[in-house]
């Protein structure tokens, strides 16, 4: 049995490698490579899956919340990914690699009986990001 749960937090970000020159970085990354930054209403969804306990529930629901509010939520909710989260430092903060932070904040000593099976993240109605979490 699969559960998704969907979450919402905004966070802003500047698309940008120092690799590349800022003419570059701007013909690669477009309005995201705006110097100022920009935000998103981001949509993230986590599943779980696993066989459905005594209490009718893959997994209980106040539980998971719980989870993803503490490591997840309060941590990128109204931040600056850029400046803000120590974790994407250094790296381009796209939603590929955010999908991934999530990740790992999920499954470091994840304890929910139900596994996490996905992350998946909408950064706009035209851009959706999925992890299969192995």
């Amino acid at each position: 049995m699969k559960l998704t749960s969907r979450y919402r937090f905004s966070a802003s970000h500047r698309l940008d490698t120092p690799a590349l020159s800022p003419q570059e970085n701007q013909k690669l990354y477009g309005k995201c490579n705006n110097p100022h930054g920009h935000g998103h209403d981001y949509v993230l969804e986590i599943t779980v899956d696993g066989p459905v306990d005594q209490n009718g529930q893959v997994v209980n629901r106040e539980a998971l919340d719980a989870v993803v509010r503490e490591r997840v939520l309060t941590r990128l909710d109204h931040k600056n990914l850029n400046a803000d989260i120590p974790e994407l430092a250094g790296s381009v903060t796209t939603t590929e690699n955010l999908a991934t932070l999530v990740r790992e904040a999920l499954t470091e000593g994840w304890t929910l009986p139900a596994r996490l099976a996905r992350v998946r993240i909408s950064e706009t109605a035209r851009n959706t990001f999925e992890l299969e979490v192995g």
